[in-house]
């Protein structure tokens, strides 16, 4: 049986977070439209199509409180949502497909890099990576925007029902391996499915931890 990660007292206090109301707060596409700040702050980042509206609404148990676009790539906006007054949480646009037109991609980036850079009071960011592919040169990118502007971030994978266990196993020491050499990375993941609401009970433990 694995040994217990976080301690009942901690589950629980991430259960009670994440049982209070969440909701949609607004939508931003530059800088200059960037809210207060409202409690604690975190964020999440992945390549397009890894899952992060799903994990958003598994965490938070609201169905459709993220939406996915229909057009992988085409969000370009840092989407806040609140939960309980107390959190807030970051949805930042899915990485990976280079659709877009160069001089927009460099645009979005150095919205990216501003928020990332400037924003004080932003707590961590949370990595998904797809279980199936693990770290992708797309993902090493974001974790070197991460390292430049020093906001501490720890590795989500997901989608982990997709794959066999052993295969499993093999991503999640490689991706372990790999982030311990990361200057702003935590050496420690979480391993989720929100089709099976696999790995949320300590995702929230961990969030719980995090507020002031």
């Amino acid at each position: 049986m694995a040994e217990q990660r976080y301690t009942d007292e901690q589950l629980a206090a991430g259960r009670r977070l994440f049982s209070a109301p969440a909701s949609f707060r607004l939508g931003v596409a530059k800088l200059e439209q960037l809210p207060p700040l409202k409690g604690t702050e975190v964020a999440f980042a992945g390549r397009s199509n890894v899952g992060k509206s799903s994990l958003i609404n598994a965490l938070t148990g609201v169905n459709g409180l993220a939406r996915a676009s229909n057009t992988p790539g085409r969000t370009r906006e840092l989407n806040f949502f609140d939960v309980d007054q107390r959190i807030t949480l970051v949805d930042m646009p899915g990485y990976g497909y280079a659709k877009a037109p160069k001089a927009e991609v460099k645009q979005w980036q150095d919205v990216l890099r501003g928020y990332l850079r400037g924003r004080v009071g932003l707590t961590r960011v949370f990595v998904l990576i797809d279980a199936r592919h693990g770290v992708k040169a797309e993902d090493r990118e974001m974790f070197d925007m991460l390292d430049e502007t020093a906001v501490a971030y720890q590795l989500i994978l997901t989608k982990a029902d997709k794959i066999k266990p052993a295969e499993l196993a093999s991503v999640t020491a490689e991706t372990l391996a790999f982030v311990k050499k990361r200057a702003a990375a935590l050496p420690q993941l979480f391993v989720t499915s929100s089709d099976k609401h696999q790995g949320f009970e300590d995702l929230r433990a961990e969030i719980a931890g995090l507020v002031r």
